[in-house]
């Protein structure tokens, strides 16, 4: 076995489609013009020495160690920084060649510690393996003059080291800093001898404006920069490629293991969505899958005051039927549902959703894009005619104006926020449409908003209709595109209605807060600078207008012909990484897979003879109404796969409530999370590390998800949806993924062509994927919408209903930040609490002044409908009036302030806007003081567990 490095060919790939004939080594090579010589060899098979290039980086030619000859040309030029030409004659290896290269060696490892067999990187280090293949067997100049040997190492970040005195200054670290993170965090300071690698200022890692990406750690030839977990246990000896189980992006890895123990994870440089970057999450943070709180027993008790009893798998699963089945009995068919998960996989969802509608004869599913990306499916389904994004990541390479609203890619889709980044230091247009100062406003290097409509919370409806007011009052549409691919009736009304005077920048300015100087210069820029792409978050979707956004997007798009191409589109950024997914395979409750409605009688009938049941066409419960049908007893019964609605959903209290009214509440997780304190049955589950399987990212990627370790509990997720659903009397049988995602390629018309076959040969693959687009489809509408034409659609501004006054003068939004992931099981249990330890309250110096607030103080928060109490920091990143906190930790209680007001069409809640009063405080709430008393009387039910009978 091997890890399976894929070849460095030392420079990037030529986009150009002109090729050129060379000869090199007497052999003769065509490649495209514009390839270095480097990268022709590597095409012709040959490998030309090399320490400060690599594929991902521009050619650099700082080591000299490439040196080639060229036929007519003068002295010995770097390989990597000399193009091809036709007829060129090469040779890279000869007498001479080897003589200069030696020498460069030799200087490199007179300056160099020689403990290659204990070195961390033996077996995987370039200059180890140059030095060899070079040829150099002495070193002339000994270690008697001034060297670096002696440099102290920085082990401040927890997941790399840093060894300065194994550095040989090639800058492969300052390079991929700069060119593919775009953070800027790294320099060489010094001249000469005093050269030498520097974070920030001379500073500890940890200290400077690093965000651990591990960029420069995949970059570095030496163990000068190496992961500890490598430096721990030693080099890895096998790999998998598999994909990341953080955010949306959907980040293909390899996971580098020895036996069962995973070493590292390593960005895969074929992944399609990443193309070999990563964030910390996806690089570092994955020592959950091991964690000590890894629960691999399945347990059962009779009531939530009671501890836990370890059982069988077979006791567990015949326990959880035997509760579902006396509930129906009692309270009818539908007195029970289910909630798939965004974490799991496709062919998981997809189970879970069969088991619901076919084992437990009901439609009461639903998803966490309930609470995230809802109003997404609802809006572009109705305008565009599919519940999806349009372009893939890499489209941004070819826009020429970016309107980010409601997202802050650099913090909750970081992998693609680098490559966001890297297109406006091309020189893109930036638009940021967001009520704080994201760090793309002007917090990134060389980046710097064009236009920041720093809007008030709950007013995005009135800035996207003003932005199209501004487009059609001022004739700035694409006419021919509305008319040739529109509903030529639905954009005549929407011109008519967009260009009444309510809507103008002046006259909402008063709803928005925003210059209406800047949304006149934003709306000309997006409808007139070339190529534009609209992406957009949860600060879009979150509110009680947020399906009205949606559809205010798509218009503006379809309006100035922004839908199509390569460059432009609708990109909604999924927060979890597999809420596409989740969505695609009918987790909601009034659709099937691929979003057909159940009162369809054609496709009802194609599920039943598939599924070979009898299948309701009546919609069933969304998540709220299980909550309010649990309090008021007609609803006793639950199966969540892989979700935290405990901690995730707003209004905690009435989630509490309907939780404890549940007669048998069954939770199949990794953890006990939140909502599992208040379970029945607890089913262990598997981490993506430990089953197959497929996740879906924002940009409709279906990429796999390989088993790379046995699964801690004996089963993966799938299996134990399968086995329950055969206890419940509903069989199931399948022995393999594979056969899960047959069945749905079967079932819909979108994946019709997509299997695990073609996923691997191909890597990945974007639906529709038919036998129309047999492989895949990266750009959506090209010719036509999906639904046909183009369905613009009225966006009447309706101010949300949850408003400040005297006693809430301030709105608190909330969101996610770089280094903790969604509720934070996964992240809280990494060292990736050393950035960020507890949830806090961001809240402009202005107010802070006001209420007498210091940076570091504790904060009473109080809404309408609950109170909690956090840290505040105090930054101008905010705007008067509006406070800012994240919900990674349960503790923090932010989702107890969070209110039941939804969006009209889908419910999904309005998280962005809760009037809140902040005043200083010196103690917990109430309600974190009870919860905490909860919590302690949970955990000890779980350490005083009684064992599972051998």
């Amino acid at each position: 076995m091997s890890v399976n490095k894929p070849t460095d060919y030392g420079t990037p790939a030529s986009a150009s489609t002109d090729l050129v004939t060379l000869e090199i080594d007497g052999h003769s090579v065509t490649v495209s013009a514009g390839t270095s010589v480097m990268r022709a060899a590597v095409d012709a098979g040959i490998t030309i020495p090399k320490l400060c290039a690599t594929d991902n980086l521009n050619p650099f030619g700082s080591c000299r160690m490439c040196l080639v000859q060229i036929e007519g040309a003068r002295g010995y030029p770097a390989s990597c920084t000399t193009p091809v030409a036709e007829g060129m004659k090469v040779c890279t290896q000869n007498e001479k060649l080897g003589e200069l290269r030696r020498g460069i060696a030799e200087l490199y490892i007179s300056d160099h510690p020689l403990d290659c067999l204990t070195c961390s990187a033996n077996g995987n280090c370039e200059l180890q393996d140059t030095v060899g293949q070079v040829g150099l067997r002495e070193v002339r100049y000994g270690y008697e003059g001034d060297n670096h040997l002696c440099s102290e190492k920085d082990e401040s970040n927890p997941y790399f080291s840093f060894d300065p005195s194994k550095c040989i200054v090639c800058s492969r670290c300052v390079r991929a800093c700069e060119e593919v993170q775009g953070t800027f965090a790294l320099t060489i300071d010094g001249r000469g001898f005093e050269s030498h690698i520097s974070p920030g200022q001379d500073q500890a890692f940890m200290d400077s404006e690093c965000v651990s990406c591990g960029a420069c750690v995949q970059a570095c030839p030496t163990a000068t920069l190496i992961e500890k977990s490598v430096i721990d246990v030693g080099q890895p000896e096998h790999s998998t490629v598999t994909t990341c189980a953080y955010c949306g992006v959907g980040c293909s890895f390899r996971a580098e293991m020895k036996g069962e123990q995973l070493v590292r994870m390593v960005p895969d440089k074929n992944g399609g969505a990443n193309h070999g970057h990563s964030c910390v999450k996806g690089r570092f943070a994955f020592g959950y899958a091991t964690h000590k709180d890894r629960i691999t027993k399945p347990m059962i008790r009779d009531h939530i005051a009671e501890p836990w009893r370890e059982v069988s798998w077979d006791e567990a699963i015949q326990y959880a039927a035997r509760r579902f089945k006396e509930i129906q009995a009692k309270y009818g068919k539908d007195s029970v549902g289910g909630l798939t998960s965004s974490r799991c996989t496709n062919e998981e969802a997809y189970l879970v959703q069969k088991l619901i509608r076919a084992g437990f004869g009901n439609n009461n599913v639903d998803t966490c894009a309930r609470v995230c990306h809802s109003p997404t499916g609802y809006g572009l389904k109705q305008t565009l005619g599919e519940s999806s994004g349009t372009q893939t990541f890499d489209s941004i390479l070819k826009s020429d104006v970016v309107l980010v609203i409601g997202a802050n890619p650099t913090d909750g889709h970081p992998v693609f926020g680098s490559l966001m980044k890297r297109r406006l230091r091309q020189g893109a247009k930036l638009i940021v449409v967001d009520p704080r100062s994201i760090d793309l406003v002007d917090n990134s290097p060389h980046i710097v908003a064009d236009y920041h409509l720093k809007l008030k919370p709950g007013s995005n409806v009135a800035v996207v209709t003003a932005l199209a007011h501004v487009i059609v009052t001022e004739g700035l549409m694409n006419e021919q595109f509305a008319l040739d691919k529109c509903e030529v009736d639905s954009y005549e009304k929407w011109k008519t209605f967009v260009a009444q005077d309510k809507f103008s920048p002046e006259a909402v300015f008063e709803i928005t807060g925003v210059d209406p100087e800047l949304t006149r210069g934003a709306a000309r820029v997006y409808a007139t600078g070339g190529n534009a792409a609209i992406y957009y978050g949860l600060g879009v979707t979150e509110h009680s207008q947020g399906s009205t956004t949606v559809i205010g997007i798509a218009n503006l798009a379809m309006a100035t012909g922004n839908i199509g191409r390569e460059g432009v589109g609708v990109n909604p950024l999924r927060g979890q990484n597999n809420v596409q997914g989740s969505c695609d395979m009918g987790s909601f409750p009034h659709e099937f897979v691929g979003y057909r409605h159940v009162s369809d009688n054609a496709t009802r009938q194609l599920f039943e003879q598939a599924w070979g049941v009898s299948l309701s066409g009546e919609p069933g419960l969304r998540i709220p109404n299980m909550f309010d049908a649990a309090i008021d007893g007609s609803f006793k019964g639950m199966y969540v796969q892989g979700e935290d609605i405990a901690q995730s959903d707003p209004d905690i209290h009435h989630v509490h409530h309907a939780l404890r009214e549940l007669e048998c509440l069954v939770v199949q997780d990794i953890f006990l999370n939140e909502t599992a304190k208040f379970a029945h049955v607890f089913l262990p589950g598997a981490s993506f590390l430990e089953k197959n399987g497929t996740f879906t990212n924002a940009e409709r990627r279906i990429s796999p998800v390989r088993r790379v370790m046995k699964p801690l509990a004996g089963k993966e997720d799938w299996e134990v949806t399968q086995d329950l659903a055969n206890a419940l009397g509903y069989p199931m049988n399948y022995s393999h993924p594979s056969e899960i995602m047959a069945e749905i390629a079967s079932l819909t018309p979108q994946l019709a062509g997509v299997s695990y076959e073609k996923i691997d040969a191909m890597g990945s693959l974007q639906w529709p994927c038919n036998e129309e687009a047999p492989e895949g489809t990266p750009t959506m509408h090209v010719d036509e919408f999906v639904r046909g034409k183009g369905r613009f659609m009225l966006t009447e501004y309706v101010a949300t209903s949850e408003r400040t006054n005297s006693k809430f003068p301030l709105i608190l939004t909330t969101g996610r930040i770089l280094s903790q992931y969604n509720v934070g099981a996964q992240t809280r249990r990494t060292a990736n609490n050393a950035w960020h330890s507890e949830d806090k309250l961001d809240m402009h110096p202005h107010d802070a002044e006001t209420l007498g607030i210091v940076d570091g103080d504790w904060v009473g928060v109080k809404s309408r409908v609950g109170e909690t109490v956090m840290r505040a920091v105090v930054t101008d990143r905010m705007q008067p009036g509006v406070v800012y906190t994240t919900f990674h930790f349960p503790e923090s209680g932010a989702n107890v302030i969070t209110t039941d007001n939804s969006d009209w069409a889908t419910n999904c809640p309005e998280y962005k806007v809760t009037a809140v009063h902040v005043s200083k405080v010196a103690q917990p709430s109430e309600w974190q003081k009870e919860y905490q008393h909860f919590s302690d009387q949970q955990q000890a039910f779980l350490d005083n567990r009684i064992p599972v009978s051998e």
